[in-house]
């Protein structure tokens, strides 16, 4: 059976090469989507785990989002947090987006304090000198459009000002970008004002008191309080508006596409074979050898898609980590399972009425049939 499934396949490979094309296309968007997504997420998880802080602060009615691109309260509200008997260090932050050339986070940082959380480690360079100074982590120094560097002591522009590299970062440490606190807030319009607090406690085991004292300070009974592992386990597409809703749009597109591929392809093919499915029913092929001989051809066809919509996506990586080096786009195992299910499943699906029809041919009409 194994060899007629094959020959059946290659005897069209026009139309074969195309079915396996689109179930690659389908395996291709599932993972791609999902792992822009994850990828982003992930890195906003594994940036925010690697500040150095065990606890973060908000102002009120502020969210891990809203957060960013304000800075509501002063900034001396860390020096009370500091104040707290359980508290090592205390670090003001803004966090603003920069649209210009793409969507960048830039931070504004008091570099003592946020140093104190958790040292940055300068592979290039160093510290802030002046207020025009800039610090960037070394992804973002690699992925300098073609003819513009990143160097040490270059100028870039962020938020239509001129900056000067002053040292570049091992990445990992909150952002890419980092502005002093008051620049960035006097660019805002909100000069020493600040949109977050990190705290690092003296013992992590104190979290829970660090969390009460602040509770009990006149002025921040209001403030969101929240340790950096609650805050990173808030990181899913869950807890982003929209985007369950995209992926769930983007995985049902894609089925759709696999599914319609495979059960034109097998139609045509039933249709085409309606003497040679005669012949086997007459020979004394059963319904379920039918059946099992259009299955086996759709099985064969997905796994070559998948297989090779799977290799696709791995290139795909491997460009987008080429050349846009700051850019997460992660693939898990996980994704690449369910992936198959799904394109396997869909692909199963368009097959079966394409199976059924042939199994139920009569092996008279079918001979009869020109």
């Amino acid at each position: 059976m194994n060899k007629l499934v094959l020959g059946n396949v290659l005897h069209r490979p026009l139309r074969t090469l195309i079915s396996v094309v689109a179930v690659a296309i389908e395996v291709v968007m599932i993972l791609s989507i999902v792992a822009i997504v994850v990828g982003i997420i992930n890195n906003a998880s594994s940036q925010s785990s690697g500040i150095g802080a065990d606890i973060i602060v908000r102002p009120p009615n502020a969210s891990f989002i809203s957060s960013v691109g304000g800075a509501p309260v002063p900034a001396k509200v860390a020096d009370v947090l500091a104040k707290l008997p359980h508290v090592e260090v205390a670090s003001p932050a803004i966090a603003d987006f920069n649209m210009a050339g793409g969507v960048e986070t830039i931070w504004g940082i008091d570099f003592p304090s946020y140093n104190a959380l958790r040292p940055f480690i300068f592979l290039k360079g160093g510290p802030f000198q002046a207020p025009n100074d800039v610090i960037v982590d070394d992804l973002y120094a690699r992925s300098a459009p073609k003819g513009q560097s990143r160097a040490v002591g270059a100028t870039i522009t962020l938020l239509n000002h001129k900056f000067r590299i002053c040292g570049i970062v091992e990445h990992g440490k909150g952002g890419r970008i980092f502005l002093p606190l008051r620049t960035l807030g006097a660019l805002m319009g909100s000069i020493d004002n600040a949109s977050v607090f990190y705290i690092k406690s003296d013992n992590i085991k104190n979290q829970g008191l660090i969390r009460q004292e602040i509770k009990d300070t006149p002025g921040l009974q209001n403030y969101q309080v929240q340790t950096i592992q609650e805050l990173t386990s808030m990181m899913t597409p869950e807890h982003f508006p929209g985007v369950n809703i995209a992926l769930d749009t983007i995985i049902t597109i894609a089925v759709i596409v696999g599914f319609l591929v495979i059960f034109q392809s097998l139609y045509t093919a039933v249709m085409e074979r309606t003497r040679e499915i005669g012949i086997l029913k007459a020979l004394g092929a059963s319904k379920i050898y039918i059946l099992n001989l259009i299955l086996r051809e759709a099985l064969l066809i997905s796994i070559v898609g998948i297989i090779l919509g799977i290799g696709l996506t791995q290139v795909i990586k491997f460009g987008v980590g080429l050349h846009f080096p700051t850019f997460s786009f992660q693939l898990t195992n996980r994704w690449r399972i369910y992936a198959t299910v799904i394109a396997l499943t869909g692909s199963l699906f368009g097959a079966i009425y394409p199976a059924w029809k042939a199994a139920r041919k009569d092996p008279i009409d079918a001979l009869a049939y020109e």
